[in-house]
């Protein structure tokens, strides 16, 4: 037997996905976290503060549902700069690679669009979380700016190389 609805694809942004990108996100912030006001900007309003302003997001959906999504949110233009940010997973498509799968679309799109780098934010306590940054390329740097403050963690990829 065929078991082709058991793979995952990765597409871009679709406003019928909006909710998920919140509730996703939700979902891990509220487990480990707090929801800060940085979270109820983005999540809230993704067409406005993220796509209308240069930015990305895709979903990864199994079986036709959206169990996976991330954003490449533009933060400088020269050089052309990204933050990796709002992956999350459902805990029940877990496992299955889906975050390796969202994050590399999105260095591949900062790639496509010349981008400098990408760098994102996150927390020690999220170790699955890390070392799949890790695995994706990003580097430790030094913490400046923090967007939130659970973040004790900064990475970045350099992606002129």
């Amino acid at each position: 037997m065929n078991d082709i609805n058991n793979e995952v694809t990765v597409i871009p942004y679709k406003p019928q996905y909006k909710e998920a990108f919140k509730a996703l996100n939700e979902e891990w912030i509220k487990k480990f976290f707090v929801m800060e006001s940085g979270d109820y900007k983005l999540l809230d309003h993704p067409e406005e503060e993220i796509l209308h302003k240069g930015g990305h997001i895709v979903f990864a959906l199994l079986n036709g549902e959206a169990v996976g999504t991330c954003a490449l949110v533009k933060t400088e233009n020269e050089p052309l700069v990204f933050e990796l940010s709002k992956m999350a997973v459902s805990p029940k498509a877990q496992g299955k690679k889906i975050g390796y799968l969202l994050g590399n679309s999105l260095i591949d799109k900062a790639r496509e669009l010349k981008a400098e780098k990408v760098f994102l934010e996150t927390n020690s306590i999220l170790v699955p979380a890390v070392k799949l940054y890790e695995k994706l390329g990003f580097k430790h740097i030094s913490i400046t700016n923090a967007g939130y403050d659970r973040v004790d963690v900064q990475m970045e990829l350099d992606l002129k190389i």
